[in-house]
């Protein structure tokens, strides 16, 4: 870690709101996949303590190109835990491992462009009894954490995820739904954040996850703040257990009728000359929507999450997807980029 940046064990839990920032946000986030059968997914859970709810979110990938899903926005009154909604988050060893787990109902998608309308989804979508258990550790250093100074930049920006860390893991797990159940033993990635957060102050991003069959790995990610100032480009590339930094990054994406990501190619140089062409290979999309209320007018972002299938140097891995932009209704801040 940089000297830039700043983390003890301690910022593995939660930490005190500042009750002056109104959308403070808390958030943990975890993935995971099994190469073997492409089934896995992600869980993430936000507390925004000082607005009195958390973002609950579980997302994941069944064979058939189905999505087996719950969101919620569940009452919170502090922010002393990392559980709501039936989503819980537990650190098992600070930097090492961590476990998250959902147990409730999940509403099982044979078409995931449902997800498109919400009200529609929740009046309609079939739901089933469901757990869902992920164990990670670590496979990677940490990266990231509390900007030391106000000259520096976060991932993020200073007005979303002000301090955030991640980590590529080796993952264990269990999806069950129905009758229906998958063990997970493959990879995935987990990160951690917490500052100001309205999804909305991203004019437009693409991130990318994935882990190896040949150990290998990455996070990479693309984003615009303010259209009339440039896209940055950040990330980290793991190999041989270390991660060199990204200086630049280069996509080229082919899109589908819904203007969804269906595959890509990548050109990334990191800090140590190293070059990586990889290809993407978009699996099953899960097209979701955020959006909050300024003024009298609601402002929405489309946000696209998919399971994604990824060759790099002979090797393949599977990960994430996440496409994110301000939406209009009709126009999409990001596309056709």
């Amino acid at each position: 870690m940089s000297n830039d940046f700043t983390l003890e064990h301690k910022d593995e839990h939660p930490h005190t709101p500042d009750p002056s920032i109104i959308n403070f946000n808390e958030s943990v986030y975890v993935n995971g996949f099994d190469p073997k059968q492409e089934v896995g997914g992600w869980m993430r859970l936000g507390n925004r303590a000082n607005e009195g709810y958390a973002e609950m979110q579980v997302c994941m990938y069944a064979p058939g190109n189905r999505v087996v899903c719950m969101f919620q926005r569940p009452p919170i009154e502090s922010n002393e835990k990392f559980g709501a909604g039936g989503l819980n988050y537990e650190v098992i060893e600070p930097f090492k491992s961590v476990k998250m787990s959902y147990e409730g109902d999940l509403m099982v998608l044979e078409d995931p462009s449902l997800l498109r309308d919400a009200k529609k989804l929740f009046e309609t979508a079939p739901r089933a009894k469901g757990f869902v258990n992920m164990m990670q550790t670590a496979v990677s250093p940490i990266h990231g954490g509390s900007p030391t100074r106000d000259d520096v930049e976060p991932y993020y920006g200073r007005d979303f995820s002000l301090n955030h860390f991640n980590q590529h893991m080796n993952v264990k797990g269990t999806i069950q739904f129905g009758d229906e159940k998958y063990d997970i033993d493959g990879y995935g990635w987990r990160d951690h954040s917490w500052g100001p957060r309205y999804w909305q102050n991203i004019n437009f991003h693409r991130l990318y996850l994935a882990n190896f069959d040949n150990g290998n790995a990455f996070q990479l990610l693309r984003i615009n703040k303010d259209p009339a100032k440039p896209m940055r480009r950040r990330g980290v590339v793991l190999v041989d257990g270390n991660y060199e930094e990204v200086v630049d990054i280069e996509a080229v994406t082919q899109w589908n009728d819904d203007k969804d990501p269906k595959s890509y190619t990548l050109v990334v140089r990191t800090e140590t000359g190293r070059s990586a062409v990889i290809k993407g290979e978009v699996l099953t999309v899960a097209p979701l929507r955020n959006r909050r209320k300024v003024g009298d007018d609601w402002v929405m972002s489309r946000v696209c999450e998919a399971i994604t299938k990824f060759t790099w140097d002979g090797g393949v891995g599977y990960g994430m997807t996440e496409y994110i932009e301000r939406f209009d209704g009709e126009n999409l801040a990001g596309y056709p980029l």
